[in-house]
């Protein structure tokens, strides 16, 4: 670590150069208290720039202190020391300014960012709140409106619209450094802005307040950091600084010794180690080209996901007409992200410059990786590599997307079966970030590597699975439902049970969210398997789809649904065709739900740990929070369990 001056004349320019992110460790922090005190000293300096070697400006916390006792200089009086230098200081800002490194930068009386840069407040996402002015210092920077998006999301903002929202002063591009001593000569002709800790503040009246609350609540689903956060806000637009300070800080040590906050940390580890696990230590592939085979939602979404990655894809489907529908589907991926905001129409259309399609598969023949997405049937699918195995070259790698069949059986007959893997993407494959990992005993370990790196390269979060029926979230889930219906059949309401789950933190409940994907999807895979001669017990969910009840497509599942409304309502149809199945049992509160349910995850999870499906119990975790919408607040199924 190192903190370093130099000058450019009369402007003084201090570099941090702590790898890989200049976290703010004690070292760095004393460093740059350090700095304050000998350039406000030496008279030959007007002004100073902070900038950061490497890849980030100040990326925020230092990891490795979570949890410890902090040590001094802390961070908000690093904060107040750098506002009260003789000197102006300009924040110079690349790549990412977040947590407290913007506080840092807020520290200083200006902010001038390349525009690639971006800036943020993600404390909420660990449970916490900033705990050096963040929630104090931003309303009067940027006003109350700006400041609530900004912590209460804990969303960082790109430069271009920290600009209009008030969060820098300028953007620039080309040679940072150069440009923000520029800025700082340009300040030394000019009156100087009131610190910002000095500048007013206007409160809104206490119905916008209201509003704001009951959004947030909404939003937070039983999260607590983002909803004291807007407390802490609120003190700030209607208190003193000093009292407003003492708030913010009393409020984030308090949250740093939550249970909520406990959980959160533990998912922020997991998903850093997740993408190089210790155990990966072959070399990835370079992957320069990539194939999707099948155009239906899933094969859409996952060329959608390669794209937006830089990749070119190749599209194949099994006719022209197909492969038109193909087409549309992904078409409309990114016409909705126009729709959004998320994407330009230029941006859009680049996307789709890159997909060739068609149904000829010698367009595979000099392609690095195949992922087949086609129906889920085990003849289909091996037909699909026949093909490939005689088409591809020999060393590209084969990908089988499949949920639940086993990839072993797939892959049977393959030539050079050391290249083929099990990509388990998650619909929508472009927005869900869960990618399940499945190796087969000949997979080589430089073809699972190359699994990992291009779940890094796609933005994903990668979990390595063994071969079982439904690998590790699929299995879970079954579990999750079965549990489900037997408390359906010892007389717990429906509707009771899904607003447990709501209650704990789930966006649906299990029988909500069969409804909206359609009960169609795990009958089909259940009598596949009766087909094979497995002994699989009836469900209720099966009664409900011979009954012609299949969720929100037909009109009905476990609830009713009325035409062209998407709200479950309690079906008299439903609770007849079940009633000879349903028992007079005791009456549960939410919690005792929630509690069978979610020991019911963790049970069969203990089980995927013992079998050696799972290499750990955060893996587990990392399945539920991105793949099933477990509460990340809760940590996972394991963590909720005690690990």
């Amino acid at each position: 670590m190192s903190v370093t001056i130099d000058r450019d004349g009369e402007v003084a320019v201090v570099t941090v150069d702590n790898p890989p992110v200049n976290a703010l460790g004690q070292a760095l922090r004393q460093g740059l208290w350090d700095a304050v005190e000998t350039l406000d000293s030496d008279p030959s300096v007007r002004a100073v720039v902070l900038i950061c070697a490497g890849r980030t400006f100040i990326a925020g916390a230092d990891v490795t202190e979570f949890g410890k006792p902090p040590v001094p200089p802390h961070l908000p009086d690093l904060v107040d020391r750098l506002e009260q230098a003789t000197k102006p200081w300009v924040a110079a800002i690349h790549g990412s300014a977040l947590g407290g490194g913007f506080e840092v930068a807020m520290g200083c009386r200006f902010r001038v960012a390349l525009d690639s840069a971006s800036v943020g407040l993600p404390e909420v996402t660990l449970g916490i709140v900033p705990g050096a002015s963040g929630t104090v210092r931003t309303p009067r920077l940027a006003g109350v409106e700006a400041a609530v998006e900004l912590v209460t999301t804990g969303r960082p903002v790109k430069a271009a619209k920290a600009l209009s929202m008030g969060l820098v002063d300028a953007i620039v591009s080309g040679d940072l450094r150069a440009e923000a001593v520029a800025f700082a000569r340009k300040t030394l002709v000019q009156p100087l802005p009131q610190p910002i800790s000095a500048r007013p503040v206007t409160s809104p009246d206490g119905a916008w307040w209201d509003d704001q609350r009951k959004a947030i609540a909404r939003r937070a689903r039983g999260e607590i950091a983002p909803l004291r956060a807007l407390d802490c806000l609120r003190m700030a637009a209607e208190k003193p600084f000093a009292e407003a300070m003492a708030h913010e800080r009393a409020t984030f040590l308090e949250l740093r010794a939550s249970d909520q906050a406990a959980a959160l940390r533990h998912i922020f580890f997991a998903e850093r180690a997740a993408p190089k696990p210790a155990h990966l230590e072959a070399k990835p592939r370079e992957i320069h080209s990539t194939a999707v085979i099948g155009g239906g939602t899933m094969g859409a979404g996952i060329a959608a996901a390669l794209r937006e990655a830089g990749l070119p894809v190749v599209l194949i489907e099994r006719d022209a007409e197909a492969v038109e529908r193909g087409l549309a589907n992904l078409r409309s991926i990114f016409d909705g992200a126009v729709k959004r905001g998320k994407l330009t129409e230029a941006q859009a259309r680049t996307r789709m410059e890159g997909v060739t399609a068609g149904s000829d598969y010698a367009l595979l023949a000099d392609t690095d990786l195949v992922i087949e997405a086609v129906f889920e049937d085990l003849s289909v699918k091996r037909a699909v590599f026949a093909r490939l195995g005689q088409t591809c070259r020999a060393d590209a790698i084969l990908a089988t997307n499949t949920s639940y069949l086993d990839p072993r059986l797939i892959a049977e007959g393959l030539p050079n079966p050391d290249r083929f893997i099990g990509l388990h993407f998650f619909s929508p494959a472009n927005v869900m970030k869960l990618l399940e990992i499945v190796p087969t005993p000949t997979t080589a370990p430089g073809t699972l590597a190359t699994g990992f790196a291009l779940a890094r390269q796609l933005g994903k979060i990668p979990v390595q699975a063994g071969i079982c029926d439904g690998f590790i979230g699929n299995r879970i889930l079954k579990r999750y439902r079965a549990e489900a219906e037997t408390l359906v059949r010892d007389g717990t309401p429906i509707a009771a049970i899904d607003a447990a789950m709501r209650a704990y933190g789930f966006a649906m409940g299990p029988f909500e969210a069969q409804d909206l994907g359609g009960l169609d999807i795990a009958y089909l895979q259940r009598e596949g398997a009766r087909a094979a001669g497995q002994d699989v017990p009836e469900t209720l969910g099966d009664i409900l789809v011979r009954a012609g009840r299949k969720g929100q497509k037909t009109g009905g599942g476990w609830y009713g649904y009325a035409p062209g409304d998407r709200t479950p309502k309690p079906s008299d149809t439903t609770a007849g065709l079940l009633a000879g199945r349903i028992a007079a049992g005791p009456t549960l509160t939410a919690e005792e739900i929630a509690s069978r349910l979610t020991s019911a995850m963790a049970a069969e999870g203990k089980a995927i740990l013992a079998e050696g499906i799972a290499l750990k119990p955060s893996d587990i975790d990392l399945v539920e929070v991105h793949g099933y919408g477990y509460p990340r607040w809760r940590g996972g199924p394991m963590f909720a369990a005690g690990g």
